[in-house]
């Protein structure tokens, strides 16, 4: 099955593998997380060629994550912002380092801080009923009918 395939397969992660799965789009979303938002920075902060960037760029736009929106006329220039459907990945994210910083790193290369206490923070998965913490053994899967 190819890439561009799992946009058409009936299952979440599937799906969200064909927005998202591409090796530079997380980098991208990440310095979007950090306030970039145009080309140049885009370019000079991960070191991509025009061709890869312009593509992942026209993805996450079409795909509704990124919003393109002209900032200057003479000439035009667009800088490229998170829509909601775009931070809804910073949980995403956060995991990812999280992951990052506990099996491929011996020291984290940055750490979240809460703003409200000051506190590092760190993403858990919890129970929307209840508040507890919740692993992946204490989840069951049930399997619902395609809606397309």
């Amino acid at each position: 099955m190819r890439h561009d395939d799992l946009g058409d397969v009936y299952c979440s992660v599937a799906r969200t593998w064909s927005v998202i799965g591409e090796r530079w789009t997380m980098m991208i979303l990440r310095e979007c997380f950090r306030g970039e938002r145009r080309y140049d920075r885009f370019r000079s902060k991960l070191g991509l060629g025009a061709n890869v960037l312009n593509d992942r760029l026209r993805v996450l736009t079409d795909e509704g994550v990124l919003e393109r929106v002209p900032y200057q006329t003479g000439p035009v220039r667009h800088e490229y912002l998170l829509t909601p459907k775009g931070a809804d990945l910073y949980p995403v994210l956060v995991a990812l380092m999280n992951w990052g910083d506990r099996y491929e790193n011996d020291v984290p290369p940055v750490e979240l801080i809460h703003r409200d206490c000051g506190h590092p923070a760190h993403a858990r998965m919890t129970c929307t009923r209840c508040g507890e913490p919740i692993a992946w053994r204490a989840m069951t899967a049930e399997v619902q009918p395609a809606a397309w």
